[in-house]
């Protein structure tokens, strides 16, 4: 249930989302470690140093707790006293941002590997065209079939 809605990085209050004008809303698949921590440390936050969840005038204070607590496989109560011992958004930041490198780490290697197997990849773009043409075909024929073209 949680973190099954991202919010942006700049506005707590909207969904992230890719076709935000603003590459700095979001956190891209293959963004690079140096691209996360710049993102992250220019996330929106608010002059109060505590941190906290579920506060209704504090919607990016939520939002980033909320997202490091799904990406670090921690409960809130965990997150909340992790957070105890850090001296406000600066620190908080520093383990978001560790925590997304490391979980985006697995996909961009294997996104790698994917798109360096050229072969692999025309096999698969083959096969999906068979596919789709052979479902195609068949709703083609279903429809000249219903208006009377095929006797």
């Amino acid at each position: 249930k949680e973190g099954a809605r991202v919010m942006s990085l700049l506005d707590g209050t909207k969904k992230m989302s890719k076709s935000d004008p603003s590459d700095g809303s979001r956190i891209n698949l293959l963004d690079d470690a140096d691209t996360i921590s710049k993102k992250i440390k220019k996330c929106k936050t608010d002059l109060n140093r505590e941190l906290e969840f579920d506060h209704p005038d504090r919607p990016e204070a939520h939002n980033l707790m909320s997202l490091y607590m799904v990406l670090s496989g921690q409960t809130k109560e965990a997150v909340i006293n992790q957070s105890a011992n850090l001296r406000g958004w600066g620190d908080f930041k520093n383990l978001l941002t560790e925590s997304l490198i490391t979980n985006l780490q697995p996909i961009q290697t294997k996104y790698q590997e994917v798109v360096q197997e050229t072969s692999y990849l025309d096999r698969l773009l083959l096969s999906g065209k068979e596919k789709a043409a052979a479902i195609a075909n068949q709703t083609l024929r279903e429809a000249k079939e219903v208006l009377g073209f095929l006797l």
